[in-house]
């Protein structure tokens, strides 16, 4: 799989891929992570045109500084990517941050979207998630090779269980370069700086953004294990929108990994309606 770049508006090379035909499904990932956030899903994706993207200051992406590392920004950028492929609108699968970018583009791009579905996020983020966040985003970890690492993951996530054989070892690979000094983060190290000023003073009220998924199709995935999406809000979400395709993942903590049974169902259900719409 090829990796194109395209220059947003303000000059910054962004990364992205495109691959297969069909539906278009913009594909935004965590915070931290990058365009392989979706190789466990993309497998079992059919009939889809799947279009990922590195954020500005991760992945393959150009580093453009602290201050360019937020929402309305980044949001922009999946905008212009889209404009930049000819694609006038798309389905949006949003993991964690890419799901808050997700409902922003609700609100202030809805004609562009033609369904969201939502990773283990929503109006409200709770303060125990936002915390553990904060101890690791934007720092290199102890561990000195892959091997290393996933060994210690099991430990560090609490709230995953039932882990196929080798997912953990995947995943640092998939986000981490192992060099002689040890393993490195793929991202700008300033993004930890971007992240704790997001979250200073009072957090805003984010349940306009919601209601302003109406229109279209809607899917929430939810680790039943979460320390970043409470059952509380997700029952409120769905009370607020009776016909939210609803998954709950057991055995899986933030963020489940899209590959899951009930993830899968979510999303099949989501595509079908996006088309039957």
């Amino acid at each position: 799989m090829s990796v194109g770049f395209f220059q947003a508006s303000d000059g910054a090379r962004i990364a992205y891929t495109d691959q297969g035909k069909g539906l278009p499904v913009l594909c935004l990932a965590g915070l931290t992570r990058n365009m392989a956030d979706f190789d466990y899903v993309a497998p079992y994706l059919e009939g889809v045109r799947l279009i990922r993207m590195d954020y500005r200051g991760r992945g393959q992406s150009a580093y453009t500084g602290a201050e360019t590392y937020t929402v309305p920004i980044e949001g922009r950028d999946a905008l212009e990517l889209l404009d930049h492929l000819e694609v006038t609108r798309a389905a949006v699968l949003g993991t964690s941050r890419g799901g808050l970018i997700g409902l922003l583009l609700a609100a202030v791009a809805h004609d562009r979207l033609l369904g969201l579905s939502l990773n283990d996020v929503g109006p409200v983020i709770e303060r125990a998630g936002l915390e553990r966040i904060f101890d690791y985003v934007g720092r290199n970890p102890s561990a000195k090779t892959y091997e290393a690492l996933a060994e210690r993951l099991p430990a560090a996530m609490p709230g995953f269980a039932n882990v196929p054989d080798g997912r953990w070892l995947a995943d640092a690979q998939k986000h981490y370069d192992q060099t002689p000094e040890g393993l490195r983060i793929k991202y700008d190290p300033a993004l930890r700086e971007a992240f704790l000023a997001a979250f200073q003073g009072e957090t805003p009220d984010l349940w306009p953004l919601w209601a302003a998924t109406a229109g279209f199709p809607v899917a929430l995935i939810r680790g039943a294990n979460s320390d970043l999406l409470s059952r509380a809000v997700a029952d409120e979400m769905k009370a607020r929108r009776p016909d939210l395709i609803y998954a709950e993942v057991p055995d899986r903590a933030h963020v489940p990994w899209l590959d899951e049974p009930e993830s899968l169902a979510a999303i099949n259900d989501w595509i079908a309606a996006i088309r039957a719409a």
